[in-house]
């Protein structure tokens, strides 16, 4: 594609490594990325963090909420922010919150390692170029409805404003699924994007699923195809959770699930003769 230029292969032939606090992406470094939907309380936030700090690499937590239902919880705003940074400070860990307007983008950037831009807004093309004029790196999710082509040239604009510190997320298209999984997680597109790519590419499961027993196996597929790390939902009482609870990892689970990754790539390593 002739549009895509700054995040091609042809330009940068190397892979780029995305620096989040003190966690390296991209590059052959893994990051696991784990925490609840929203920042619902302090105490919640706190023990979540706590229970995957040994496990988890970046803490992530949801302070603005983009809902399909207006009544649905929408998130505690800057309160949530600080609670988030509190909970990564007190556990060693950077963290990474969702943005949803230009006018959300300096607040969040003053207080977290990473912005995310979630999959409704990847086609916002003036709030791309507002985190594009940002020091802090960027985690770019695909729409749900969009083409890799598409989620590349979304990553251009953020590259073309001046930021290069950027990772791509994979976290499902819509199919023909119907009701037995949220989305349709598109693992082909981790090995497609990385040959035309010079950016990390990670994956979620837990959105590409909607269901917290298939994110054990498609995380592993997304670690076996060639992602440089995993985006995993994380709750202490998923059955409680304002948001997401069905697709969310008890501690243990996620602590289990790390453990297996961490073989995984171990695996993967020594057989391609190491990174």
């Amino acid at each position: 594609m002739e549009s895509i230029r700054l995040v091609s292969r042809e330009y940068k032939p190397e892979d780029t490594v995305v620096t989040v606090g003190n966690v390296k992406i991209g590059g052959g470094h893994r990051a696991y990325i784990a925490g609840p939907c929203s920042v619902e309380d302090e105490g919640q936030i706190l023990e979540i963090a706590e229970l995957i700090s040994d496990c988890a690499h970046i803490l992530r937590g949801g302070a603005f909420k983009p809902r399909t239902s207006p009544y649905s919880f929408q998130g505690l705003g800057e309160e949530g922010l600080r609670l988030l940074v509190k909970a990564g400070s007190s556990f060693g860990l950077p963290v990474v919150t969702e943005v949803l307007s230009e006018a959300e983008v300096e607040l969040a950037a003053a207080h977290v390692d990473m912005l995310q831009i979630g999959a409704r807004n990847m086609q916002n093309y003036a709030l791309l170029k507002k985190v594009g004029a940002q020091s802090k790196p960027v985690l770019l999710k695909r729409g749900f409805a969009a083409t890799m082509e598409e989620l590349l040239l979304s990553a251009e604009y953020i590259l073309a404003a001046g930021n290069s510190q950027v990772v791509l997320c994979e976290r499902g298209i819509r199919t023909f699924s119907g009701s037995l999984t949220r989305f349709t997680l598109d693992l082909s597109a981790v090995p497609i994007l990385k040959q035309l790519t010079h950016l990390p590419v990670i994956v979620d499961p837990s959105h590409g699923t909607g269901r917290w027993n298939l994110v054990e196996p498609l995380a592993k597929a997304a670690l076996a195809v060639g992602a440089d790390g995993v985006m995993v939902e994380v709750h202490s009482h998923p059955q409680e959770a304002l948001s997401d609870g069905p697709q969310s990892l008890k501690p243990d689970k996620f602590r289990a699930l790390a453990a297996e990754l961490n073989a995984l790539a171990q695996f993967l390593d020594g057989r391609s003769g190491g990174i």
